[in-house]
């Protein structure tokens, strides 16, 4: 990385926010933070316990101490006390049947057959999936489009939008334009 640049890349749940940021991270040669590792605790099956917000505050903290980092992954309502540690916000907006898409074959690649029905994981897996539908819904009350655009508009960091249809090493290229 020419300059040292804190990035935080978000967007709803199967935009390519994590794929861009892993991207990123090798371009830039910065480490590269996920939300969702700060957010669950460690649990098996994962995803199903969340960690009390002062410590994912704290966890996330000490990793963004560094002059240089990509952060991925969504911390809107919990996070804003980072919000002042990003020199640039990407958001990724995907329509919704591609995320969807990405998102059934990702439950399929790490979880097999525990999805299917009369699996383990079925129910728990409808229930993501159906979550993230509702993204673009104006009325969801959780992570949503509305809901990232209003956070979105009151950060103090410059925001770069890019579409998630995008090849990502278009989007990539954009980011790096936009850090000059």
């Amino acid at each position: 990385m020419s300059a040292a640049a804190r990035i935080h890349i978000t967007g709803a749940s199967g935009s390519g926010v994590t794929t861009l940021g892993r991207a990123l991270a090798k371009r830039f040669e910065a480490p590269q933070f996920d939300v969702d590792d700060f957010y669950w605790l460690p649990t098996d099956p994962p995803f199903v316990e969340a960690r009390p917000v002062a410590s994912r505050l704290e966890l996330l903290g000490e990793c963004l101490a560094a002059s240089s980092w990509i952060l991925s992954g969504s911390l809107v309502g919990w996070g804003d006390p980072l919000i002042t540690l990003f020199d640039l916000v990407v958001f990724v907006y995907t329509p919704t049947e591609v995320r969807l898409a990405r998102l059934k074959a990702r439950e399929a690649a790490r979880y097999g057959a525990a999805i299917e029905p009369g699996g383990a994981m079925h129910q728990h897996s409808q229930a993501f999936l159906a979550w993230a539908a509702r993204y673009d819904d104006p009325d969801f009350d959780g992570r949503s489009l509305a809901v990232h655009n209003r956070w979105l508009e009151r950060l103090p960091a410059s925001v770069l939008r890019l579409d998630g249809l995008t090849p990502m090493t278009a989007q990539a290229d954009a980011v790096v334009a936009r850090i000059g």
